[in-house]
């Protein structure tokens, strides 16, 4: 390589001082991913030469095998970028790194047609993605031939990014670019082979070309000494160089597929499930998707990592692109690889797209596919529902038009099992409903235990009936915006008027009818007694061993929701609780015989107790012990 000769001073053909000082400090979030950039930018020559020698063999100048290489000088603090790809002349240098947003891949897209065009797999449509080593670099060279061109036929290109650049004549024996950075005093840290190296493995490790780094050895004599002057150095490929992603699905081992989702999800454990789909029409992606066995740390923070990989055809761009999937399926771990995305110059943020909706539709729809597949073996998908059930519970509020395919993915404790073991699907609810019964049923408390032993599941006991027990903190929000499955309305056992449909035959309903007539003046005594305590006072049939229960509006905010809000510091409304009592039970008989003295404060300890039994907090404890002592030493 001989000196630069004829050299030339060109102003930029924009506003390049105010654009490059606003993509150095404000388009690019992070600083290391100019490395992605320039490769991404190597690659693509190398694809160009790949095409154009398709016609004329002799452009590779009997160099074939395409590679990007990364060599680094730490006392000169220099990072290099080379590539034996396509190459630029003078024109194609002014033209292209002469003019920001400017990118030779879109015009040469532009020159092909038909299959030329979707067979040629040109990345590179990204404009300033060179641009991108000023974030480190306070100065760049750039060494280029174009292939096919005579060896005195080569550029270089200098510039600061300050406005103007110097275009010279060089001598330059192989075709392709060669691009130096001078890195910045703050920058130093890249001029290192360990963190090329692991920059490579991150953004670029699925680039078809191989990216390859100098590595020198030493020989060494019998007793295991370094033999001075015997240095020699190999030529090491860094990436895999391969997508796993874009090979056809019969040709990848599951091993191969697990051993892909620990290096792309950071995760030691095996996954439980995974689905790999390629997708053409209007649309051209590729979608590879895991649901994890674990669950990541940050999995209920509201900025944790979440999303899957996005690549642009092979070509890393985001780590956690969350466009694509739904608040509810933060878990699920993957890649995406397309090349119909508009993206922006900075590659990291995506533009308002319909496309990305659409692919968003479908990736969501193939993971809650790849769901039910996995609900198939009761004990993976147990695995998957005691590690991301509740984050799943959120789906039905978040995504309206796939409620029934989540719905049916839910998973819940029962009176069928009694235990806190959440292993009971709708289906199996509506599988095993009573003759007679049209509604499913549910009870939400704060606590397994206060579900199971309710008073308000007493009558669903006696007659056999099952009901979900809901104890999750999500539960009663997730049941407000799941209001039926397969046709059947869900009802919350502790709202409203209790209605067992045809469970009941009409002497039962005409029985209780006669109670609650008889017991009218005991009725309307303790409303007197409890005043604005409560909002209605009735008898029940939903008890059978209890004295009392509160119950709320059927459309009321219920009480495990409403202690929530509260303790998040929300105000609400003051709600009055309806009590219902057991016409059968002796401490209701005992209410009904007492005499003004005392009744006022049995009928207030018969309410404490129903609230207490329910979950709730008593305003006043004491005075509820001072009446219940008052009542026991009587």
């Amino acid at each position: 390589m001989t000196t630069a000769t004829h050299e030339e001073t060109l102003g930029f053909q924009t506003e390049v001082k105010q654009l490059l000082n606003l993509m150095i400090h404000s388009l690019y979030s992070n600083r290391e991913i100019f490395l992605r950039e320039l490769i991404s930018n190597a690659a693509d020559a190398c694809d160009k030469l790949r095409y154009a020698a398709l016609d004329n063999d002799a452009l590779y100048e009997g160099d074939s095998e395409l590679r990007v290489e990364i060599e680094h000088d730490s006392d000169a603090k220099t990072v290099t970028i080379r590539d034996n790809g396509i190459g630029m002349n003078r024109d194609d240098v002014i033209a292209n790194l002469g003019t920001i947003a400017k990118s030779g891949t879109a015009e040469f897209l532009n020159q092909l047609s038909g299959e030329q065009q979707k067979d040629a797999k040109l990345i590179g449509q990204f404009g300033v993605g060179f641009y991108s080593g000023f974030i480190v670099a306070d100065e760049i060279t750039v060494r280029t031939r174009k292939a096919g061109d005579a060896a005195d036929a080569g550029v270089e290109w200098r510039s600061k990014g300050e406005g103007e650049f110097v275009v010279a004549e060089l001598e330059r024996d192989k075709h392709g670019t060669e691009i130096i950075l001078h890195l910045k005093d703050d920058a130093s840290e890249f001029a290192d082979d360990y963190r090329l190296q692991s920059l490579v493995r991150k953004y670029s490790d699925h680039i078809e070309v191989p990216v390859k780094m100098p590595r020198t050895e030493k020989a060494t004599d019998d007793e295991g000494n370094e033999v001075d002057g015997s240095e020699v150095t190999t030529w090491e490929t860094i990436n895999e160089a391969t997508a796993l992603w874009v090979r056809p699905k019969g040709e990848v081992s599951d091993d191969e597929y697990k051993a892909f989702y620990k290096h792309v999800a950071h995760d030691f454990s095996d996954p439980l499930a995974w689905s790999h789909n390629k997708v053409e029409g209007n649309l051209e992606y590729t979608s590879l998707l895991y649901v994890p066995g674990r669950a990541p740390f940050d999995l209920y923070e509201r900025d944790g990592a979440r999303g899957v990989k996005l690549y642009v055809q092979r070509v890393f761009i985001m780590d956690d692109a969350e466009q694509f999937l739904p608040l509810y399926l933060r878990f699920i771990k993957g890649v995406l690889d397309t090349r119909d995305l508009s993206l922006n110059v900075s590659r990291e943020l995506l533009q308002q797209d319909p496309k990305v909706d659409k692919i968003k539709s479908a990736l969501t729809k193939r993971a809650l596919d790849m769901l039910k597949k996995l609900s198939k073996d009761k004990e993976a998908y147990q695995s998957f529902w005691n590690t991301f059930g509740a984050v799943l519970k959120e789906g039905p509020a978040e995504d309206f038009a796939n409620r029934d395919k989540i719905s049916s993915l839910l998973r819940f404790s029962s009176t069928h099992t009694d235990s806190a073991t959440q292993d009971q699907s709708l289906a199996d609810y509506v599988e095993r409903m009573k003759e007679g019964q049209d509604k499913i049923y549910y009870i939400v408390a704060d606590g397994f235990n206060a579900t199971k032993n309710s008073p308000h599941l007493e009558i669903f006991r006696k007659k056999g009936i099952e009901v979900l027990l809901l104890h999750d903190r999500i539960d009663e929000w997730l049941m407000s915006h799941l209001t039926e499955f397969d046709g059947k309305k869900l009802v919350d056992v502790a709202k409203g008027d209790l209605d067992l449909g045809d469970v009941e035959n009409e002497e039962e309903k005409k029985a209780q009818e006669e109670t609650a007539k008889a017991k009218e003046d005991l009725v309307k005594r303790v409303k007197e007694a409890l005043g604005d305590e409560v909002q209605e006072v009735k008898v029940t049939h939903r008890l059978t061993d209890s004295p009392a229960c509160v119950v709320l509006p059927e459309h009321e905010m219920g009480f495990q929701m409403r202690r929530i809000m509260e303790a998040a510091g929300q105000s609400l409304p003051e709600v009055k609780p309806i009590l219902e009592l057991n016409p059968e039970h002796a401490l209701v008989a005992r209410l009904e015989a007492a005499g003004d003295e005392g009744f006022a404060d049995l009928a207030r300890i018969l309410l404490d107790q129903a609230i207490i039994a329910e979950g709730g907090h008593l305003d006043d404890p004491a005075a509820y012990v001072k009446r219940l002592n008052a009542l026991l030493s009587a």
